[in-house]
């Protein structure tokens, strides 16, 4: 008989003590899912199904993203604050048919689905689409983090083929691909669930692990110069290529926290600002909520060690938009 997957030994595991909490032992699972039996055990006793339906997902969600990102077990490396396979600063969309999106992803820019957590009534919970060398996350929108239309540069080897899969999937093109002054091949659709995404190709030079992430939250903010400051004493932030036009607006800039970038410009036109979900890994959670409070964030959710591995965070900044900030704490941690 082949060898359980820990999220099979985990399902069963749960299955089968809430099924009969009398019972006080089940089959034998492996170290990693003993680990977690523990606090079901604790939980199980509790009096509303709906309460251990939502516990089993959790945990389901925890162990699906140990397996989906956890190194070899032959592999020497160190922890990092960095989830493997999770370079850019993801944003993260909370859309209404979610699934539907999903496939939207896939079919319009080549996406691979990494994750997907369903909650009891069939709703995402989480979910994780990988686009070239980035990440792009994404969940049911609710009452407490309802729908945003977002804004996100994509970099991609050919604009014109991407952009055309894009409208095929069910995209709307706001501009058709041209040769853009600024050196790049662009053009930009409106997907059906409202987002905008500009679809470029830089000339010279391919998107990948040389140059800029494939993923690239874009925001078009009402006084843009001041982003950047506050992000500076927020998050450790860096502005690169800050590009300014006579008046002193800011044009286009990249902005770099803990080694993954966003960009900016001020809003114009069309372009109106937008709140963005952003998320996030930075070195130290806890000192980054506290900076992002200091220079004018306010408070989401203080900061919590996630049944998933994570020290996680949420805050809004002074612009409207939300940040998950995580550190992850690595491999036996919890």
């Amino acid at each position: 008989m082949p060898k359980r997957s820990p999220a099979e030994q985990l399902d069963l595991a749960i299955t089968a003590m809430l099924a009969r909490p009398q019972v006080r032992h089940v089959p034998r699972p492996s170290a990693q899912v003993a680990k977690l039996l523990t606090l079901v055990r604790s939980l199980r006793d509790l009096p509303r199904p709906e309460f251990k339906a939502a516990l089993k997902s959790d945990l389901q969600r925890r162990t699906t993203m140990n397996e989906a990102t956890a190194p070899a077990p032959e592999s020497s490396a160190k922890p990092h604050f960095r989830r493997l396979n999770f370079p850019n600063i993801a944003p993260y969309f909370l859309v209404k048919r979610a699934p539907q999106f999903i496939d939207f992803l896939v079919s319009a820019f080549d996406g691979t689905e990494r994750i997907r957590v369903p909650r009891p009534n069939g709703d995402i919970m989480h979910a994780e689409v990988a686009i070239g060398d980035s990440v792009i996350e994404l969940a049911e929108a609710n009452e407490q983090y309802p729908s945003r239309q977002m804004t996100t540069h994509l970099y991609v080897p050919n604009s014109d083929i991407t952009h055309a899969k894009a409208t095929q999937a069910g995209a709307t093109s706001v501009y058709e691909v041209a040769d853009q002054h600024w050196g790049d091949r662009q053009g930009c659709v409106l997907d059906p669930f409202g987002n905008r995404w500009y679809i470029a190709t830089p000339k010279g030079w391919h998107p990948g692990e040389a140059g800029i992430r494939a993923v690239q939250p874009f925001l078009h903010l009402r006084d843009a110069h001041t982003f950047i400051p506050f992000v500076e004493a927020a998050f450790d932030a860096k502005a690169t290529g800050v590009a300014k036009s006579a008046e002193g607006h800011i044009l286009h800039a990249t902005i770099e926290i803990a080694g993954a970038t966003l960009e900016i410009d001020e809003a114009h036109g069309e372009f109106q600002p937008t709140p963005f979900y952003l998320h996030v890994y930075v070195p130290d959670s806890d000192a980054l909520y506290t900076q992002s409070l200091a220079a004018g964030a306010k408070s989401v959710t203080p900061p919590y060690t996630a049944p998933y591995g994570e020290r996680s965070a949420t805050i809004t900044d002074p612009f409207g938009n939300t940040w998950f900030l995580a550190t992850h704490l690595g491999a036996g941690q919890a």
